[in-house]
């Protein structure tokens, strides 16, 4: 069935079904619209189980909770953090709230996640200069954890503690534990695009409920415990409404059927693609399972004779959204004087990627007609440039 070209296929749409307007409904009935209330205590509770976290803290976005687990550590003027380049800004600009420097951390091949032989030789000259990150944020890219063994052996040997950025992972697996439940603490967000969503909104967890206890006391304005409006510190307005933990409870009910409908959209796309030179997939680390939240695909122009950008621009005409790779961030002019460290003098892994990556629809709703639409437009390009 040939798609209507006005209907848009999107990059990764929400995908929202029953449970959610009951929730929904049930915080209307009650008139409980306001921030805090019954869904956002159970979202909490909720998550934190599933992961096996021992507490959460629902806050407005992702970035909110990085910002939050920064100031718990203690980042503050004239301290470095260090954290993944290959990652959207909002895994780095919390840093620069805090008045402190990004130092930039380079992908390794097999996961395309932070390479612990980039943050070795970044630790061993931070240690040099006396000059020790704060704390280090990895970050889980399309889905995929990172490879947290050997990272995490590093940090603790220096005794640097971890914030794990798994905004875009939630559902995947690393060795049997859930990602997110690795750092000090660990990071959601669930933004309109991810594989479940509130609208907008993330969530901090963490094993210490004590440090979970005072972000939350700043994600509501820090405001002291008196009769009166009273204010000892500076907060925050984070806090997550209660009618969008509504819709993120039904979502968390239906998150093992959206990865499992992304998992056959990107085996579907692996399938059809696999015979054409110069078409490669991010690679399937053997560490653990990811949630396959975006079908992500290098091109090779030197063998297929297009580039991603080439099938890009085509895509849109036929108004299909996709999307490079992310930008690194050393690669960012907020970040132009930063400092990064490549995964060998010879070879930056995460240039390479932006260079050639190409997200392609992936929204657990897509159907298989629009995605035979994608599959054709890809062949039909490399095909005729190859021959």
């Amino acid at each position: 069935m040939k798609r209507i070209p006005n209907n848009r296929i999107y990059l990764s749409p929400p995908h929202l079904g029953e449970l959610e307007q009951k929730y929904v409904a049930d915080a209307f009935a009650s008139n409980w619209i306001a921030p805090l209330g019954e869904h956002v205590d159970r979202f909490e509770q909720e998550l934190a189980k599933m992961i096996g976290s021992r507490s959460a803290l629902a806050v407005s976005s992702g970035t909110a909770a990085i910002h939050l687990s920064l100031r718990l550590l203690g980042v503050g003027p004239g301290d470095t953090v260090f954290c993944s380049s290959l990652t959207f800004i909002a895994s780095a600009s919390p840093i620069t709230y805090l008045s402190a420097e990004p130092l930039f951390i380079d992908s390794e091949p097999e996961s395309w996640n932070m390479s612990p032989e980039a943050l070795k030789r970044a630790f061993l000259d931070a240690k040099k200069k006396d000059r020790l990150p704060k704390a280090v944020i990895i970050v889980n890219i399309y889905g995929q954890s990172a490879d947290m063994d050997p990272l995490i052996e590093i940090c603790n040997s220096y005794n640097v503690p971890i914030v794990e950025d798994a905004a875009e992972s939630l559902g995947a697996v690393y060795k049997g534990k859930s990602s997110g439940a690795f750092g000090a603490f660990g990071v959601f967000s669930f933004n309109g695009n991810k594989i479940i969503t509130t609208s907008s909104g993330g969530m901090l967890v963490s094993d210490n409920e004590e440090a979970i206890a005072k972000a939350r006391f700043w994600a509501t304005q820090a405001r002291d415990k008196a009769p009166h409006y009273q204010h000892s510190e500076i907060g925050y307005n984070y806090r997550l409404s209660n009618i969008l933990a509504a819709i993120g409870r039904g979502q968390l009910r239906v998150l093992s059927d959206r990865i499992t409908a992304r998992k056959s959209i990107y085996h579907r796309y692996r399938k059809s693609l696999r015979g054409i030179e110069g078409i490669s997939f991010m690679p399937e680390a053997s560490f653990g399972t990811p949630n396959y939240w975006l079908t992500v695909i290098t091109v090779d122009p030197r063998k297929c004779g297009v580039t991603n950008v080439d099938i890009m621009n085509v895509l849109e005409k036929d108004n299909i959204e996709s999307r490079p790779l992310w930008k690194p961030l050393h690669l960012q002019p907020v970040f132009k004087k930063c400092n990064y460290y490549p995964y060998s003098d010879e070879y930056s892994v995460s240039e390479r990627l932006f260079a050639n990556g190409l997200c392609l629809p992936s929204g657990s709703s897509l159907s298989q007609d629009d995605q035979d639409q994608i599959i054709d437009i890809v062949k039909d390009m490399c095909m005729k440039k190859s021959k």
